[in-house]
């Protein structure tokens, strides 16, 4: 016999959990409810970093991340997850994801990639992969000002403050090495899924790395400074994927 909701949120609140999908199943009961959950929190959280988008991405490159989030969206095995994507205008090219399946696409990064689909296909599919294997809202629940009850009702909004005063510079921050290295297989694998060439994946590390031109784009530095050496994540790709070809083929 359960004691219910109520109870669990009293003895979660205030306490902090490093297993985001023990601590979601625990108040929820069912995987299905927690990604629902999830999906509540990452929609208020988006409707705050929309607020500091204060100019509009071109019409061409958000149809162009939708069509290709589409694809990749109907790989995924479990239906309930669903996946929003949006061309989010700054200072240089990132990409982040929220928890519930919210994207956020720089336009400098899908030039930088060429609007190559391949490699924005990567792009996208790692951010999915990081709230399919919930380190999005892992990440969320590490954060000290953070509790399963605050989470648990995102109807108070109480997050939009929060996100406001962290800024994007917070949401662009890596996860652990092992769980960039996971995304990157796991993105890979979708995209492959969903027919792009998962070399896409090499060819735009390559590129946000500085590799093939040695050099290192305007913003890069500080951006990839969190993130795992772009050569280590291109070795793990390889290996984890089978993947054969030069960077000549790209």
């Amino acid at each position: 016999m359960t004691r219910g909701t109520p109870y669990l949120l009293g003895r979660l609140a205030g306490k902090q959990f490093r297993k985001a999908q023990w601590v979601w199943q625990s108040v929820t009961g069912s995987e299905e409810d927690a990604i629902r959950a999830e999906q509540g929190v990452g929609r208020d959280m988006a409707a705050a970093v929309r607020e500091q988008a204060r100019v509009p991405a071109p019409p061409e490159i958000q149809s162009l991340l939708e069509e290709i989030t589409a694809a990749l969206a109907g790989r995924v095995r479990n239906e309930v997850h669903r996946f929003e994507v949006s061309a989010l205008v700054g200072d240089h090219p990132t990409a982040f994801a929220l928890p519930g399946g919210f994207i956020f696409v720089a336009p400098a990064l899908v030039e930088l990639a060429g609007r190559d689909r391949d490699e924005l296909a990567f792009v996208i599919a790692h951010e999915m992969a990081h709230v399919i294997r919930r380190h999005a809202i892992d990440r969320l629940l590490g954060q000290k000002v953070i509790t399963a009850a605050t989470l648990a009702t995102p109807a108070t909004r109480t997050l939009a403050p929060w996100v406001r005063q962290v800024g994007l510079q917070w949401l662009e921050r890596a996860y652990s090495r092992e769980q960039e290295f996971e995304a990157d297989e796991l993105g890979g694998r979708l995209m492959r899924a969903a027919g792009f060439d998962p070399l896409g994946s090499v060819r735009v590390l390559e590129k946000l790395g500085g590799i093939d031109a040695g050099t290192d784009p305007a913003g890069l530095g500080a951006y990839l400074s969190t993130h795992p050496p772009v050569d280590a994540r291109i070795r793990e790709l390889r290996d984890r994927l089978g993947l054969e070809g030069s960077r000549a083929e790209g």
